[in-house]
């Protein structure tokens, strides 16, 4: 058995394949640096947590411990040492992982540290001064579980999202995707694609035999339908899953002084906004998460829109009325007993929001149009605010309604549409275009093994583990 070396031009790294007498290739087996850094945020805590990965993981647990007899997979109390001086720098919960029974399917470790900054600071200098360890990249670990087929690329966005996860609706998806939910879908979609190229592929080695089946095509293009139907329900959900990702966008919008930058107070129950009686205070966006409900929810304050002369203002009621035409909710304002202004053209849908409640007698108010949803609210006393959030909620949950969505980024829609392109140009090939059936069929293949990062995602992967944490 011979060993050959191949350097990833991407990341650096060297790759070692094992060529067998017989002319079998091993898998791909990384030579790398043993990576080490902290897999918990900074900052003051109980615990922290480090992690070491690569060939001089153990080097590295002999360096700090001075113990070589660290269990698989076992918890273990040690005293860590300055590997210079030999100076204790904490009492640490050690655990080892051997390969490939590993995150990265490498030699891992994991050193569960007292969480306060100095005894981080102290362990990762000690690390840093052991030969062949240096601190990781960005997303490497996953990068490296990723490599060593550990998991999918699909699989590395849903933990980038898990991680990015702000509500309870978005951690549920992450989760999902993370799980290998969309990989698995994919992949079963692909297995129907895969049997038929193998049905055409043996029609065609075969057309010249005496007795072949008539009815393959028809089979092949009935595997095909199924997977353009499963393709399209996955389509559907699209667009819930990057909205959810996302998060909606809830503009309050109006003329000046209706009380929009004290209703974004009362909302986010925190002065985020300056409430002034002089009109065209607020110039730019104002923005602020919410979660409602387990929704993930942008709620914007804009400039009062009316006809103004100066330019700043102007500009500002620009971007106000630009993000309230592509908002997916705009609350505009009046106040109880007043005309409503007008509601420039393009934004929808709306939701009106009667302010200054408490200074008004109720009344049978107006209403521009019967498309709006009309609350009555007084910021100061709190009069309908929770009703009114509950009505933004319920149109939160409306927007998610019809299931969990597999989809939840750019990428994987393209994929989808360019495997159903695929399918519908080999549904209405000929009769007789065996092969090009087949290469349709190939096609669709490759763009739903896109998904799992199988062939063709050298452009993509920088961007997607750059999004991780150091340690992750």
């Amino acid at each position: 058995m011979n060993g050959m070396h191949v350097r990833n031009q991407r990341s650096g790294t060297v790759t070692e394949l094992q060529t067998y007498s017989d002319g079998r290739t091993s898998r791909p087996f990384p030579v790398r640096e043993t990576i080490f850094a902290p897999a918990t945020s900074a900052g003051r805590a109980a615990v922290a947590i480090v992690r070491i990965s690569g060939p001089a993981c153990e080097t590295a647990l002999r360096a700090l411990t001075s113990d070589a007899q660290l269990s698989d997979r076992v918890a273990s109390l040690r005293k860590l040492r300055d590997p210079e001086t030999g100076e204790v720098l904490d009492r640490a919960i050690v655990l080892r992982f051997l390969a490939p029974r590993s995150f990265t399917a490498e030699d891992m470790a994991e050193l569960h540290i007292t969480g306060g900054r100095a005894v981080q600071k102290s362990v990762m200098k000690a690390l840093g001064k052991i030969e062949s360890l240096r601190i990781a990249n960005p997303g490497e670990f996953a990068l490296r579980a990723f490599e060593n087929g550990k998991l999918d690329l699909s699989a590395v966005e849903g933990v980038a999202d898990l991680i990015a996860s702000e509500t309870e609706a978005q951690r549920k998806q992450a989760f999902r995707i993370a799980d290998g939910a969309l990989s698995r879908e994919a992949e079963s979609i692909r297995g129907l694609l895969v049997e038929g190229m193998f049905t055409l592929e043996a029609q065609i080695d075969f057309s010249d035999a005496e007795e072949t089946e008539s009815n393959t095509l028809d089979d092949v293009r009935r595997l095909a339908s199924r997977a353009v139907e499963r393709i399209r329900t996955i389509l559907e959900s699209a667009h819930r899953g990057e909205r959810l990702r996302a998060g909606l966008n809830i503009v309050i919008a109006g003329p000046p002084n209706v009380g929009k930058s004290t209703l974004m107070n009362a909302l986010s129950r925190r002065d985020v906004s300056i409430v002034s009686p002089n009109p065209g205070t607020t110039r730019d966006l104002i923005e602020v998460a919410l979660d409602l409900d387990g929704y993930p929810v942008t709620l914007v304050d804009t400039a009062g829109i009316r006809d103004a002369q100066d330019a700043i203002e102007v500009e500002g009621i620009d971007r106000a009325r630009l993000r309230a035409q592509e908002a997916d909710l705009t609350l505009w304002l009046a106040e109880c007993g007043s005309t409503p202004a007008a509601i420039p053209s393009g934004i929808e849908p709306v939701m009106l929001v009667r302010t200054k409640a408490d200074r008004a007698a109720r009344e049978s108010e107006s209403r521009p149009s019967t498309r709006n949803m009309v609350h009555r609210i007084s910021a100061r006393t709190g009069e309908g605010i929770g009703e009114l959030l509950d009505e933004i909620s319920d149109f939160a949950a409306r927007q998610f309604d019809g299931g969990a969505a597999l989809i939840t980024a750019e990428r994987h829609r393209v994929a989808f549409l360019d495997a159903e392109a695929a399918l519908v140009r080999a549904l209405n090939s000929g009769q007789d275009a065996l092969e090009l059936l087949a290469e349709e069929l190939r096609l669709a293949s490759w763009a739903l093994a896109r998904i799992g990062g199988r062939i063709d995602v050298e452009d993509v992967l920088d961007g997607i583990f750059a999004r991780l944490c150091i340690g992750k």
